[in-house]
């Protein structure tokens, strides 16, 4: 597109001064003949058109948002009085998709982040959850997609996605109203393999549409659209957060919440 605008700018340079300069010469000469580029080399041209200024578009940031020259993205977490998940339980997996472009927003949020941080009453819910998961199968562990979310990430997630209100708010809260994600109480999980496979949910995380609705699932079976298998590694995500006392939305699998809203802005900060 640039390589376009520059020959755009060309071609009006050398009109320019084809006009300029046979008006020039017809002054003193009208019967003469000008050739422009005998008048005004084809590299001048270039150096002129290289000089002038271009408006390029803007680039979404690929290294996060949080700008704090004082303190990281982790040590502002830390402030909060949050934790560091694994730190309370070692064997729970993390890969913060917020950390990456590998998100519903294709933008990096949290940029060199890697651990999930949240409350630690939470983290220790979780590794009860971790531990009724062992009763159930110990070849598997969870994994963990998100947890706390600043204020400053929610807002660009609001902003960046782009539909009506009503359809928002089943999958995103309003910054305005703050997010559990947004006091640390609330995390995005699955299932995976201790060697690192993630099982298969019929949906990836941050799916937008029906297939991700929980209580859409026996629908979604009967219409061939999920599997027993995928209706299965749902169950028993559920089965071990409930028994942790975790309870999730009806939008999104991989959604749960350590507590209400009410409780949570009693009990926590929010995390700008």
């Amino acid at each position: 597109m640039l390589k376009l605008r520059n020959l755009s700018y060309l071609l009006i340079l050398l009109f320019i001064i084809s006009c300029e300069t046979n008006i020039e010469n017809n002054q003193q000469e009208p019967t003469k003949q000008v050739e422009v580029l005998d008048t005004i080399s084809y590299k001048k041209l270039v150096e002129k058109v290289d000089s002038l200024k271009f408006i390029k578009p803007k680039k979404e940031q690929s290294t996060g948002f949080y700008k704090n020259d004082s303190m990281s993205l982790e040590q502002h977490l830390i402030s909060f009085g949050l934790v560091d998940i694994q730190s309370v339980a070692p064997n729970i997996q993390v890969h913060l998709k917020y950390s990456t472009t590998d998100n519903f927003v294709g933008i990096d949020m949290y940029g060199e982040l890697e651990k999930a941080f949240c409350q630690p009453d939470v983290a220790e819910k979780l590794k009860k959850a971790y531990q009724y998961l062992q009763e159930e199968d110990s070849t598997l562990t969870l994994l963990i997609f998100d947890a706390v979310r600043p204020v400053f990430v929610q807002q660009k997630m609001w902003d960046t996605l782009k539909m009506p209100i009503r359809e928002k708010t089943k999958f995103l809260s309003n910054p305005r109203n703050h997010s559990i994600h947004n006091y640390g109480a609330a995390v995005d999980i699955s299932l995976a393999t201790k060697s690192g496979e993630e099982l298969d949910m019929g949906t990836p995380f941050d799916f937008i549409g029906k297939l991700a609705h929980p209580r859409q699932e026996q629908k979604l079976l009967k219409e061939g659209k999920l599997t027993e298998k995928h209706i299965k590694n749902r169950k028993l995500l559920r089965k071990v957060m409930k028994k942790a006392g975790f309870f999730n939305i009806q939008t999104e699998w991989w959604h749960w919440n350590s507590c209400s809203r009410n409780t949570a802005k009693r009990k926590y900060k929010v995390v700008r």
